[in-house]
């Protein structure tokens, strides 16, 4: 857990001005959910291929989607932090994920099961709706302007 506090310590530090902006954290936010989305889609089809179950599958993924999201995010994403203790940050930054995590699952689940889609199209269409929601609710919990 040292680790983790020290990365958050140092991704706080670390900013820039250009990063404290809405817009300039957006692109940032979409880039590292774009590396985020590369583990987690990349892992799902692996494990899908694997074991056949897509929805186990998914879960998974989104977990290593998860870590990957949080650590590009605390390191060049977001300069302000509304909190102090990385490990309530971390745990609220999860929380928000598990939300997430929920909406993929009903949305994989509606796409694929009950609308035909292949369940690699039910996740380009699930990961539109998290990505904003992911964002929203983080930038508002733990990392809004103190100023």
């Amino acid at each position: 857990m040292s680790d983790l506090n020290e990365i958050a310590t140092t991704g706080a530090r670390s900013g820039s001005r250009a990063r404290s902006t809405l817009s300039g954290q957006a692109v940032r936010y979409l880039a590292v959910g774009g590396i985020a989305f590369g583990v987690d889609f990349g892992v799902l089809v692996l494990l899908t291929e694997i074991t056949g179950h897509y929805l186990i599958a998914a879960s998974v993924a989104f977990v290593l989607g998860l870590m990957t999201n949080y650590l590009l995010c605390i390191r060049w994403v977001f300069t302000s932090r509304s909190l102090d203790q990385p490990w309530l940050e971390f745990a609220i930054f999860v929380a928000v994920g598990l939300v997430g995590l929920v909406l993929n699952e009903v949305l994989m689940y509606l796409g694929t099961d009950k609308l035909g889609f292949d369940y690699r199209i039910s996740k380009l269409f699930s990961v539109a709706l998290v990505l904003c929601w992911n964002f929203g609710a983080r930038k508002i919990l733990l990392f809004r302007d103190q100023g």
